[in-house]
């Protein structure tokens, strides 16, 4: 008989929905080792802005691949897959299991289904976008995408930037859009996986968590985290890590183009849209258990359905 794949779960919902806390649970009571899956989390500094687990909750449940970039540093979907599988092979080697918590879907699909080789920047078409974009706006460009890749612009925001340029680079550069090209499984992962998607039952209860989760994070330094930044690296506002939400929006209040209210305003509606994309992504998401995020009796169900997961099926006495 062939040989069970291993086991690993996969732990994913939209920001402030409560991942974090339930991670650290399941750890704390199953055989569990954190692999975080958040293209945020992987840059040094940057812990107030990113919600990024304190201290005491890393010394509770320690996670893999944080802080291992400095904040002008490049990171991809292709380096995570790279670093999280051979995270992986060491859990397994400790005899754990993997647990894979974050929000950044596009790991979580790279991790699962292998990535095609997508077309490489280019510099020429890059700035040809962005001058359109400059003439035009974002939202037209995104609207432009959605001709040519419909798929994909459904889940960005007119807004987003770097996500509808890098779309519409790699449709240019390959005449082919990126959601077919990604749909092309090149490799996939040697494991058997429990997918858990926290999705929460009232979304207005999700908006008050975030509002109140960006006031926090004012309140805690965000825009004094940002100074010491860039005084201490050379970045720039156009640089993945300054893009993420939260930074992008401290920078402009730093260079002094939006004041205190904007601040406040714009963080929390970039955080809304993000967990909005991120729900989008869960909700077409194939094989994923979804358990409602707001459920008082929330750990019990993930405990519940992880421990049936990793039980050996009847009549079998190997280790899983």
């Amino acid at each position: 008989m062939p040989t069970r794949l291993p086991p690993a779960v996969f732990l994913m919902g939209p920001t402030a929905s409560g991942k974090t806390a339930l991670a650290v649970h399941l750890a704390q009571s199953l055989p569990f080792e954190l692999v975080s899956v958040d293209s945020a989390l992987v840059y040094r500094g940057m812990v107030i802005g990113t919600a990024k687990p304190d201290a005491a909750t890393l010394a509770r449940a320690p996670h893999a691949l944080l802080d291992i970039r400095d904040p002008h540093q490049a990171y991809s979907a292709a380096a995570f897959r790279e670093d999280a599988l051979a995270c992986m092979a060491d859990i397994r080697v400790r005899g754990r299991v993997p647990l894979l918590v974050g929000g950044t879907m596009l790991y979580f699909r790279a991790l699962l289904h292998g990535l095609d080789e997508l077309p490489r920047a280019d510099a020429a078409v890059r700035a040809d976008i962005e001058s359109a974009a400059r003439a035009q706006g974002w939202p037209a460009l995104h609207a432009e995408l959605a001709r040519h890749d419909p798929a994909t612009a459904a889940r960005l925001a007119p807004h987003d930037a770097q996500r509808i340029g890098r779309a519409l680079e790699i449709f240019r550069l390959s005449g082919q859009p990126m959601s077919a090209q990604l749909a092309r499984h090149s490799e996939t992962l040697p494991y058997r996986v429990l997918q858990l998607a926290l999705i929460p039952g009232d979304r207005a209860v999700l908006h008050q968590r975030i509002a109140q989760r960006f006031d926090a994070m004012l309140a805690n330094g965000l825009l004094d985290e940002l100074r010491d930044l860039r005084a201490r690296y050379p970045l720039t506002p156009d640089l993945p890590a300054m893009r993420a939400v939260g930074y992008r929006q401290a920078w402009a209040y730093l260079d002094g183009a939006i004041d205190a209210t904007a601040l406040r305003e714009q963080g929390i509606a970039a955080t809304r849209q993000l967990a909005k994309r991120q729900l989008t992504w869960l909700r077409s998401w194939s094989d994923a258990v979804v358990l409602d995020a707001l459920a008082g009796d929330l750990a019990q169900q993930a405990e519940s359905r992880v421990r049936d997961f990793l039980a050996p099926p009847a009549g079998d006495i190997s280790p899983a």
